[in-house]
């Protein structure tokens, strides 16, 4: 079986990026003692192109973005200023936001466990890398990342119910 989300108010559109799900992300490392509050995986997502650059003021302009939309089009506005590395680590940060996301969220983590091996499918008809684009052919990435963080919360699930014998 196949699930297709694309839209927020559409069926399985607390899969997307854009859902007013907020995420309080940990600290990263031991210099860094505070959490962050983020509105959206999105606003997090986008922020991170911009982590360890001379453009890292632009994290909290999007952290404020009052929309997913404003701060995709402020992330996605100086494509030369994203760290250079970008390319590398923008699935491993995608998949910290939307871990944290499914698993702080009981009610949208049901609504992704209820899929059990059901392939998700970002149905972007522009995105070929994140999502499907319009002729299907896309990478998926993002429902990849999702059938990972599905996955991981099954297992911990199942470790979670077995019992220690005695």
């Amino acid at each position: 079986m196949r699930i297709y989300f694309y839209k927020v108010n559409a069926p399985y559109g607390c899969f997307s990026n854009f859902s007013p799900h907020s995420i309080q992300m940990p600290p990263k490392t031991a210099n860094e003692s505070v959490s962050k509050h983020w509105a959206t995986v999105e606003h997090y997502y986008q922020a991170h192109k911009f982590c360890g650059t001379k453009f890292e003021y632009l994290m909290t302009q999007i952290q404020a973005a009052p929309t997913p939309e404003q701060a995709a089009q402020i992330g996605r506005s100086c494509q030369e200023c994203y760290h250079p590395d970008w390319n590398l680590r923008k699935c491993e940060i995608m998949y910290r936001a939307i871990w944290q996301k499914f698993s702080s969220h009981l009610d949208i983590q049901q609504v992704l466990l209820a899929t059990l091996d059901a392939e998700i499918i970002e149905d972007s008809p522009v995105d070929y890398f994140w999502g499907c684009g319009t002729d299907r052919t896309g990478q998926n990435h993002l429902g990849q990342i999702l059938m990972r963080v599905r996955a991981d919360l099954q297992a911990r699930n199942a470790e979670r119910t077995v019992m220690p014998d005695g």
